[in-house]
């Protein structure tokens, strides 16, 4: 970046610089229409404060940060078990599985492992959990979650179709079939097909997997009353998404969002090329973005938690963002969730959420009056990567109370 007189940052020269990057990605654009116009007005916009960020951290500086961080930081290097289940229209899905660690208890959680394990009883009917990631993400969204819980129980960790490890939609290639929450239920149940083919199960779902778990009950119901014994839905919706979600706008912009966020993906998604490319251009407005819709006290996330998140995010290409959008606006299990009423449930939401507002998580604690319904402080959309130990603990607690309830699991239930 420039500088001004006695070396004070060039306000001025910071601007231009930022203007001429991003309006150089709108001229890019002129040919894509609709796409070329958008990204010209959202270019212009973000242009004052991607200037402002380079008042006082040069672009060379920040970009040397970002790859420090992707070398060094740990983040979403857990693995396991690969395995592979296909939809039904052969779309493959990949999984993990953990298995439960025999050897002694170590520190710091031995004792807590010791505690677990004592509360899941007999082997054979311990529960399996099973963690389903939410839009834009992958499995690796549920690291702390992952690490908390690896060894002390059995765990599976799935891509959604599309994202992460799995395959590209097989109809969404074809163009024969949108995507849709139902699709998404009918995935879950291809993986718990082939990853936990007996024993009771213990779902865990963020977002779009929150719903994908609300489906998954809506077209087998039955399943879900002889297999599952816990649940936990964290930062989702049972439905009206477009009525109660504001983005944190003001009304005249949630309306604007609503009524042309499909129409405008999809015409970026037809230029997903260009649009990529842009991405990359203005790295430092997306990273803003990443943070200002993913966590709810974005100055106190560690900076490797938040650019994990802006990796996992930026790794979702464009096209597959335009996908599968429409599907929140017509989403509705709302009496899907009865089939959860029976057995030890969570809903938790962060109270800074502006993706799926805490209202969302309160209408589904009203459906399910015995869960424990808690709403964390300061907490955003990614409150499991911002607030790791407090979700962990309320998600051991809601697993050793399913593996109590697993204790009366028959195998002849399945």
């Amino acid at each position: 970046m420039s500088e001004g007189t006695h070396g004070v940052p060039d306000v001025a020269g910071a601007a231009a610089e930022a203007a001429e990057t991003v309006s150089s990605w709108a001229r890019a654009g002129r040919h894509a229409s609709i796409a070329g116009a958008a990204i010209g007005v959202v270019a212009a916009g973000a242009a004052a404060g991607v200037a402002l960020e380079r008042l006082t951290v040069g672009r060379g500086v920040r970009r040397k940060a970002r790859m420090a961080l992707d070398s060094a930081g740990p983040y979403g290097a857990l693995r396991g078990t690969p395995g592979t289940a296909y939809a039904d229209d052969g779309t493959a899905l990949y999984y993990e599985v953990d298995e439960v660690d025999d050897r002694p208890d170590g520190e710091p959680q031995g004792a807590r492992r010791k505690r677990l394990l004592g509360a899941l009883g007999r082997r054979s009917a311990a529960p399996t959990v099973v963690f389903c990631h939410g839009y834009c993400l992958s499995q690796d969204a549920w690291h702390f979650q992952r690490a908390a819980l690896r060894g002390r129980v059995r765990t599976v960790h799935w891509d959604q179709r599309s994202h992460g490890r799995s395959a590209r939609g097989h109809a969404q290639i074809e163009g024969t079939d949108p995507v849709t929450i139902d699709m998404l239920g009918r995935d879950l149940k291809a993986v718990l097909d082939a990853a936990v083919p007996e024993g009771p199960i213990v779902l865990v779902g963020h977002s779009m997997g929150g719903m994908t778990v609300m489906a998954l009950a809506d077209h087998f119901p039955q399943y879900v009353a002889e297999r599952v014994v816990g649940v936990a839905l964290i930062g989702t919706s049972a439905g009206r998404l477009s009525e109660i979600a504001s983005f944190g706008l003001p009304s005249l912009g949630v309306k604007a969002v609503h009524r042309f966020a499909p129409g405008l993906l999809k015409a970026l998604g037809a230029q997903s090329e260009l649009v990529e490319k842009g991405r990359r251009a203005t790295a430092d407005l997306f990273a803003g973005l990443v943070k200002r819709y993913s966590f709810g006290a974005p100055k106190d996330v560690d900076p490797g938690v938040a650019r994990f998140a802006e990796r996992l995010i930026e790794a979702t290409p464009i096209d597959v963002v335009a996908e599968f959008f429409p599907a929140f606006a017509v989403h509705d299990k709302t009496g899907a969730l009865a089939a959860y009423d029976g057995v030890p449930a969570l809903v938790l939401a962060g109270d800074r959420d502006l993706i799926t507002p805490p209202e969302h998580s309160r209408t589904i604690g009203e459906l399910l009056p015995a869960a424990e319904l808690v709403c964390v402080p300061d907490g955003g959309h990614l409150v499991m990567l911002e607030h790791p130990e407090l979700v962990n603990d309320h998600l051991t607690t809601l697993v050793e109370r399913a593996a109590t309830e697993a204790r009366s699991w028959r195998p002849a239930r399945a």
